[in-house]
């Protein structure tokens, strides 16, 4: 299959990069990792609720309906093995909705926070974001720069700084890295962004009117009342019962796991629907 990275200045357009970039159609994320987040989320383990304390409790089976309502993967409890499908008419209306979020911060001017725990894929879409919206007049946050944050991973307790580049918050391990290296490291915790707001505040502000990243920043943020927009895989289920629950605003269902090139011409397309192209 041939995946070429093209402007996209139109839906069709776009549709057809989803595809093409295996963003949306048959997608790498595997049935095998998704239903297992879903049963860690019923089970309530924090390593997949990733900052979001949900309302209620949620079952494996209703996880996986609300998964297929909102990414459009198969809604078969019988289906367990193989590669998911998301729908990229649901990718593509919720990059609309996004970009309508974007719009109304542009238009108030309003101070954003950005932020991903996948630095290696998805800075460039935030950060093409981040300038569009501060050449708009926004304030582009960044609370807490260089501070130490412990993240409990699989290999212990890790301590992290907190960094952002192009306007969007990271992490990156307390050790130099090697000149060459990619940015960031890879995290689903909630702590970088409770570190952030927390110095905001304490600072006395401002403070964001929105959050746009994925993972625990956005989970972690919603669930304090702030306004979030999400990218989300199908195999993190947080932001998607965050958005049913109403604490996450918008999630685009995604891979987020491809090129990141193969993100760019999103940023275009929401960049555009928002009329904040440069």
């Amino acid at each position: 299959m041939s995946r070429t990275i093209v402007s996209v200045p139109t839906s069709a357009d776009l549709r057809a990069h989803l595809l093409a970039a295996g963003l949306a159609g048959v997608v790498g994320t595997t049935r095998e990792e998704s239903l297992r987040s879903y049963r860690l989320f019923a089970a309530r383990d924090p390593r997949v609720l990733i900052g979001l304390d949900p309302e209620r409790a949620w079952e494996e089976r209703e996880l996986l309906a609300l998964m297929a309502e909102r990414c459009g993967v198969s809604a078969d409890p019988g289906h367990t093995s193989g590669r998911e499908v998301i729908d990229p008419e649901r990718t593509l209306a919720a990059l609309d909705a996004c970009a309508g979020r974007l719009a109304d911060a542009a238009r108030r001017g309003a101070p954003v926070l950005l932020g991903t725990g996948h630095p290696h894929r998805l800075l460039g879409f935030y950060a093409g974001l981040a300038d569009a919206l501060s050449a708009a007049g926004c304030a582009v946050l960044t609370p807490a720069q260089g501070r130490c944050v412990d993240i409990t991973t699989r290999f212990g307790l890790r301590t992290y700084n907190l960094d952002y580049v192009r306007g969007v918050g990271l992490v990156r391990g307390a050790a130099p890295q090697r000149p060459g290296c990619e940015p960031g490291a890879h995290t689903h915790s909630p702590l970088p962004v409770r570190t952030a707001l927390d110095a905001a505040a304490a600072a006395g502000g401002p403070l964001p009117e929105l959050v746009i990243g994925d993972h625990g920043w956005v989970c972690g943020a919603g669930q304090l009342g702030f306004e979030a927009v999400a990218l989300a895989d199908v195999n993190d289920p947080a932001p998607f019962v965050g958005e049913a629950e109403g604490a996450v605003s918008v999630v685009v269902p995604l891979d987020d796991g491809v090129r990141s090139g193969y993100y760019l011409p999103l940023t275009r397309y929401v960049l555009k629907r928002a009329c904040l192209s440069q």
